[in-house]
Order: C-alpha cells, then structure tokens, then sequence
C-alpha cells in the first residue's frame, strides 16, 4: 500500500485562542509534529487541508447554530486561517483549501492550494484526483475537529475507496461526548479508528 498523510484544518482559529477553539487543539498540532517526525519514512505524501472562506454565505452567523451556522473563522488570507505554526514547520507535499464560497467540511472538497494565486483561486486539483495521480491507496487522517472534518474526510475517503484510518488521539472533537457514536459510524463505513500505544 501506497500511504499519504492528511492533516486536517490544524488551523489557529480552530486551536486555544482563536475565533472558533477545540479544545486540545494545540497538543494535537505539537503531537502531529512530534509524530511526523518520527515516521516521516511511513508515508509516501504528506498533505494539509485548511478552511479557506472568502465568502461562505449563510456558514457565517452572527447567531449561530454550531451545526450548519458558525462565527466567523479561518478567513482567507488571515493569521486565523494559515496552517498552524508547528504543522508550518512540517514538510509537506501540497497544501488543499476548502469552503471559499461554500460550507465544506471533507477534504474531498479541497483544490490544491497555490499560496502566489489570488485568494479566489480554484484551479488547483481536487485532492482524490491528487491522491490518485500519485498512486495513494491508503490514507491516515489526523487533526480537527474529530466529530466535523476529520469525520466527513474519512467518510469521502473511504467512499473512494482508499484504505482509511483515523488515528483518534491525533485528533481533538469540538463535542468529545459524541465521539464514540462519530467513531461507530465510521467503522461501519470502513474506516479503521485506531488508538496509539
């Protein structure tokens, strides 16, 4: 098996002090690193996802409901929205923004981010025929939020067909309560959640 790493929105606004935290969110970033560094050699890419909105419509809400609505977070362009400082340091292979003008959760969604295009661009390449193109077949997905991105990533993933993986305590959940439903669901897609140690 061909095997690439995602790292999903390690973003600041996601993390303690920014504009919508999970809680736990800067241990899972230096975690990813400290993990990364040590097996790198595991993987033959290494990718990131970032929530990238210039104009998501009604994904914004001064009153949200934190299922479809949410505050304002990871604007383009922003400090809130740029990768996180410890997964900054990681060398990765390409970087995928998602939800310009729309709400998106999976990475699936996301088109290789170019950072010297404007901040509207869309013509990067989506990430399954990325993936694709190099021959990945299995996927480890770490970062945030457990129970939102990181979930609706696997689910798609999966779906495509690659073998997948959750590698739970690299992740943080904005409702840690409902993981072990988030997590059944899962493996009744397919999708291995595994637990380090």
């Amino acid at each position: 098996m061909t095997r690439a790493l995602l790292i999903i929105d390690l973003q600041p606004d996601f993390c303690e002090g920014g504009a919508l935290p999970v809680t736990g969110g800067n241990a899972v970033a230096a975690a990813i690193a400290s993990d990364v560094a040590e097996r790198r050699q595991s993987y033959s890419a290494i990718v990131t996802t970032q929530d990238w909105h210039i104009d998501p419509g009604s994904h914004f809400s001064a009153s949200p409901d934190f299922v479809d609505s949410w505050p304002v977070h990871c604007v383009a362009g922003t400090d809130g929205a740029a990768l996180h400082p410890l997964i900054r340091e990681i060398p990765v292979d390409a970087r995928f923004a998602k939800g310009r003008y729309t709400a998106a959760y999976s990475g699936f969604e996301a088109r290789e981010l170019d950072p010297s295009a404007p901040l509207g661009d869309e013509n990067g390449m989506l990430l399954a025929p990325w993936l694709a193109a190099r021959g990945i077949t299995a996927v480890d997905i770490v970062g945030l939020a457990a129970d939102h991105c990181v979930r609706a990533t696997a689910l798609d993933a999966a779906a495509e067909g690659l073998a997948t993986t959750v590698i739970s305590p690299l992740t943080a959940a904005v409702s840690p309560g409902m993981l072990p439903e988030v997590h059944d669901e899962l493996r009744a897609s397919g999708v291995t959640v595994l637990s380090l140690g």
